[in-house]
This record gives C-alpha cells, structure tokens and sequence, in this order.
C-alpha cells in the first residue's frame, strides 16, 4: 500500500512563512503529478499547487489565491513534495493534503492532512 505523510503544519501569525513536506513511501510507480490541497471548516476541498512530472516550473498549478505567494517543488528520489508558504494570511487555514497520482494504472493516493492556522 502506498502512503503520505506530511508534516510542518502549525500555528503562524499574518505575513509569516510555513513550509510543509510530503514523503511517500510503499509500492510507488510511475508517479504522474504531485500537489496540495486545502480544505477548511465547512467548506470544499481545493486545489492549492500542484507540480508536474519532471517538476519544472512551467508544468505547475496554483490556485490564484495563493500565486506568487505559494512554491511547490518535488524530489522524485525520494518521492517527496514540498510547499513553501510566504506571506501566509489568515484566509490560508485549513487543513493541507498531500496527493500523489500515478499512471498505468492511473491512481490518486492521499494523506491524512496536517492543520495549518493563521491568526494574530
């Protein structure tokens, strides 16, 4: 079984900066895209930032909310996912997933989530 864990989630003032980490581990294969996704207190999931295959900035998503403000990066060795938030802003809580998707067979993995609070 493929799994995701991520961590550096916590409680930050307006105008910080948070950065938070994906490793995956398990029978991974053929990894296709990586990203994050934010979901806060009775409100819908959403795609924040992800980063394509060969993890070059011109494959990349980001929701426009947090463009400019958000860098999400990859290491395919280690199967891992990276995303640097600055200038965080108190519209930014929620709790952030970690998601992996593979090809041939096309699957969608996802991690537990780690809460990330912005608040003075």
């Amino acid at each position: 079984q493929v799994q995701l864990v991520e961590s550096g989630g916590g409680l930050v003032q307006p105008g910080r900066s948070l950065k938070l980490s994906c490793a995956a581990s398990g029978n991974i294969f053929r990894t296709n895209t990586m990203g994050w996704y934010r979901q806060a207190p009775g409100k819908e999931r959403e795609l924040v930032a992800r980063i394509g295959s060969g993890g070059g900035s011109s494959t990349n998503y980001y929701a426009v909310s947090v463009k400019g403000r958000f860098t999400v990066s990859r290491d395919n060795i280690k199967n891992t996912v990276a995303l640097q938030m600055n200038i965080l802003k108190p519209e930014d809580t929620a709790v952030y997933y970690c998601n992996l998707e593979t090809y041939l067979p096309r699957k969608s993995y996802w991690g537990q989530g780690t809460q990330v609070t912005v608040s003075s």
